[in-house]
């Protein structure tokens, strides 16, 4: 019996070790136009492109939006999903699904894993995280709504490698030339963003932390 034992151990051991390295399979969907009604009163109707993210043949999220290739083996794309915006009176007949936007998914192609990227006062609706590398920046939105911020998140980090004050927002809400796209430069590294006063602010990214360029050392920067 003991040799049987053994072959019988080995044969599941074998299939155990197979069934741990089989690749996973990373797919996106085709196209969908939906709609999405932004704004603070939602009256806004957005054409939205959306298609599904699967794993392994199976549906995980819906996604929008190009991806980002952090590594070979990572990528981050946004996510959108759908809500039930029927009233309590409309309960009774089908449920009425309205899409919005949401932060980043983090996708590993090598583990199949997919969660939410950690990006501190990224607001779904009016942020637009620009990457590089491993680093997104954009314009952040405090709780409260108020308050935009400069910032650089890490992936991989709670707290933000950058966070600056960039200025309070109108009564009538965020506006595009409150937070315009922040922009990108290698060697080294360095992100720019502008102000509501059309200032430009440059920072130098190097690890966990940053420090503001001068007019000097921005020329030496390359595109």
């Amino acid at each position: 019996m003991r040799p049987l034992f053994h072959a019988v151990l080995c044969f599941l051991l074998a299939g155990t070790a197979l069934a741990a390295s089989k690749p996973h399979v990373i797919t996106l969907g085709k196209w969908t136009s939906v709609k999405w009604f932004s704004g603070p009163d939602e009256s806004k109707a957005v054409d939205l492109k959306v298609r599904a993210l699967y794993v392994d043949g199976r549906m995980k999220e819906f996604t929008f939006g190009p991806p980002h290739e952090v590594t070979d083996r990572l990528f981050v794309v946004r996510r959108v999903f759908r809500v039930n915006d029927s009233l309590p009176q409309e309960t009774a007949g089908n449920p009425r699904w309205s899409w919005q936007p949401d932060g980043w998914l983090l996708v590993d192609r090598a583990s199949g894993h997919v969660s939410q990227a950690s990006l501190p006062e990224f607001d779904p609706e009016y942020s637009s995280a620009i990457w590089y590398r491993d680093y997104a920046a954009y314009c952040g939105v405090s709780d409260d709504g108020k308050r935009l911020s400069a910032v650089v998140a890490q992936l991989g980090r709670r707290k933000p490698v950058l966070k600056k004050p960039l200025g309070e927002v109108s009564g009538e809400g965020i506006a595009a030339s409150d937070c315009s796209a922040p922009t990108w430069q290698r060697q080294p590294a360095r992100v720019t963003f502008v102000t509501k006063q059309d200032q430009k602010v440059t920072y130098s990214v190097r690890g966990h932390g940053v420090e503001v360029v001068s007019d000097n050392d921005e020329e030496e920067g390359t595109e």
